[in-house]
């Protein structure tokens, strides 16, 4: 175990901060609530936002950008949608500073107060709609389908470095259809997506389901979710698509002309994912040596360290090593060779498996003198020697290796920590000393789930697409259930 972590077992949440910390991924800021993202942790939400915009961009979406100022009067349209957000809206009042008269250093002018306040974008809606209402007159110009990469203020009291800061980075699908039908397979479209993401590029199992009533996106008909677990047993929301059908066209007035000459208004989706999808990573597959980054998301996905111990045999072990790393980025791989003196090599191996890079070659004089390279694997710390003429066959191989051997791992996770309950007590006891996902009966009312959450924090994460109709009883009343939901405490 690296000796400045926190013990994973011992503490997880400690053992998660100081993951982030060391790493080098954030560190809070200055503004109370709000993070550094620091360069190694911005590559990866590089590579993110690489790889889902290639699939947005893919199913037909298109990138543009809407102001970060929404005009309060816009929240007041949709009545669901600003009770839902009220409570974390951040408001802009005044336009400008000036030198206190009493010499106290600088006030806000108050005759520089807004005509109309302005809320900076929790989400962008009803800013989006506003401009919708100049775009669309008839079908001819639809569906839209547009997504932005933006940040976003939710005023939050406990904040956690990616799971939960008051401004945060994410992406926000639009979109306009002409058709209920053509909105509802957008929303199933869109959460598909994300499900592949996850699976295929974070290595993280899903469960893609409906969300309850309560547990809704404020404004939404229906949402979709696809929900993770995470080692401490803890349920984490990974990324939500949204229905909405005309609520918002409603409140905008967004109408159009369809085929047959009628007027009616606009169908909608809002689908969004973000940066805690950084903490997801983290939580879901890293351990007490640090980080473990899936090949496919990895910032340097292979370190090349050489050993030595005088300058003429660096400068020998410089030819070859530098040979490796250029046949290796030939073939796509992104490479780091880390020849600076600054550290031993054994303080470089911590290091790095603290930062979670998938491989890691080593070379020194001996393996220059039998044409042969140690490479270690992140996930498994397993080291062998190979020969250096077939290392390009072989790592290609060990990082598709890597990758499913993390997400297999998680899937292991998942199915022994999912628990099909029918009694209460073994419920209440589950939550409180194993976690995880648990499987029940619910009797469909939003007073019983009000009531499981107020007694045991846990909340109905999603109805999966996938569960079996079954007779059941409510875990909670005792009421006839024709089908079992997730329940699990969350982040």
């Amino acid at each position: 175990m690296a000796k400045f972590l926190t013990n994973r077992d011992e503490n997880y949440a400690k053992w998660y901060n100081d993951l982030v910390i060391k790493a080098d991924l954030a560190e809070n800021s200055a503004v109370r609530g709000c993070m550094v993202i620091k360069p190694y942790g911005y590559a990866i939400w590089e590579k993110i936002q690489a790889e889902l915009d290639r699939m947005f961009k893919a199913t037909g979406h298109v990138n543009a950008y809407f102001p970060i100022f929404i005009p309060k009067s816009f929240f007041s349209k949709e009545a669901a949608h600003v009770k839902g957000f009220a409570k974390e809206c951040a408001v802009v009042t005044h336009y400008r500073l000036k030198n206190d008269e009493n010499g106290k250093g600088i006030v806000v002018d108050p005759t520089a107060k807004l005509e109309e306040e302005l809320i900076i974008r929790p989400t962008s809606e009803t800013i989006i709609w506003n401009s919708y209402k100049n775009w669309i007159h008839s079908y001819r110009d639809l569906p839209i389908l547009i997504n932005q990469w933006v940040n976003v203020v939710r005023w939050e009291m406990r904040t956690r470095l990616f799971l939960r800061t008051t401004e945060f980075l994410w992406q926000e699908g639009h979109t306009a259809h002409a058709t209920r039908e053509e909105a509802i397979e957008e929303t199933e479209r869109m959460i598909n997506v994300y499900a592949d993401f996850a699976e295929n590029f974070m290595a993280l199992p899903v469960v893609k389901g409906y969300k309850s009533e309560n547990e809704r996106f404020a404004g939404a008909i229906d949402t979709y979710a696809i929900e993770a677990i995470m080692q401490d047993g803890k349920a984490l929301q990974a990324g939500t698509s949204h229905f909405l059908g005309q609520n918002f066209a409603k409140a905008f007035d967004v109408q159009f002309t369809d085929k047959t000459g009628k007027l009616d208004y606009v169908w909608a989706t809002s689908w969004g994912l973000s940066t805690r999808m950084i903490g997801a990573l983290i939580m879901a597959h890293s351990d007490n040596h640090g980080l473990v980054l899936p090949p496919r998301l990895a910032p340097i996905q292979v370190v090349i360290i050489p050993i030595y111990k005088s300058s003429e045999q660096l400068l020998k072990i410089n030819e070859t090593a530098k040979k490796i790393k250029s046949g290796l980025e030939t073939i796509g791989i992104s490479v780091k060779y880390d020849d600076k003196d600054n550290n031993t090599p054994g303080w470089k191996f911590a290091d790095y498996e603290l930062k979670g890079v998938p491989v890691r070659l080593a070379i020194g004089p001996r393996d220059l003198e039998h044409s042969t390279i140690e490479v270690a694997r992140r996930d498994t710390l397993k080291k062998e020697t190979i020969a250096i003429a077939s290392v390009n066959d072989y790592v290609i191989k060990l990082l598709d290796e890597i990758q499913s051997n993390i997400y297999l791992k998680a899937n292991e996770f998942r199915k022994q920590n999912t628990f099909y309950i029918d009694k209460w007590d073994d419920f209440v006891d589950t939550l409180n000393n194993k976690g995880g996902f648990i499987m029940s009966h619910w009797d469909g009312t939003a007073e019983t789930e009000e009531r499981i959450k107020e007694e045991t924090k846990a909340t109905i994460r999603c109805i999966p697409f996938d569960a079996a109709e079954e007779d059941g009883k409510c875990i909670y009343s005792g009421k006839p259930s024709k089908k079992r939901v997730l329940f699990a405490i969350s982040y």
